[in-house]
């Protein structure tokens, strides 16, 4: 996944402080021009977060970034919550963890002519996604992704369902 030099410094400050409070970050990512805002997707090692974890994290979150100005003084707005159920993948981890799910993968530069991919993963092998498509097995090395997220589908319902009961 690219990420910016910005995104990077963040999710260097960031990552002790997050990790201390149980948790892995998922996703930083930054939208939007005047007051922009800065979303944090953070989860435990079991894929889990409540809603007040999310609270406290904002918090701790916020300390931190105001005591290292990170943003320069910017003005932002901060969102931090769970990355939900069609979630982003943005990790090797979150292939493997989520082999047999559908998901939806978009890469730079194109393999063949091919920039999207959708289908069901099949695990990670050395640093290559592994994905079966309509068109056949795929192997897409990870440097390449731009994007991948889950697609909600009845099998990710049934998945989660079982992680809640």
């Amino acid at each position: 996944m690219n990420k910016t030099p910005l995104i990077k410094k963040i999710e260097h400050i960031l990552t002790p402080v997050v990790e201390s409070m149980g948790f892995e970050i998922v996703r930083i990512l930054m939208t939007g021009s005047g007051r922009p805002t800065l979303q944090i997707m953070a989860e435990r090692a079991d894929g889990t977060i409540t809603v007040d974890e999310c609270g406290k994290l904002s918090q701790a979150i916020s300390t931190v970034l105001d005591v290292e100005n990170v943003l320069e003084n910017s003005s932002y707005y901060l969102e931090v919550g769970s990355p939900g159920l069609d979630r982003p993948l943005t990790r090797l981890k979150d292939f493997e963890r989520y082999a047999g799910m559908e998901a939806r993968i978009e890469i730079s530069p194109a393999i063949g002519d091919c920039k999207r991919f959708n289908g069901l993963l099949k695990g990670v092998m050395d640093d290559c996604i592994m994905i079966s498509t309509e068109e056949g097995d795929k192997e897409i090395p990870f440097s390449f992704i731009e994007k991948a997220k889950l697609v909600l589908t009845e099998d990710l319902l049934k998945q989660t369902q079982k992680k809640v009961n």
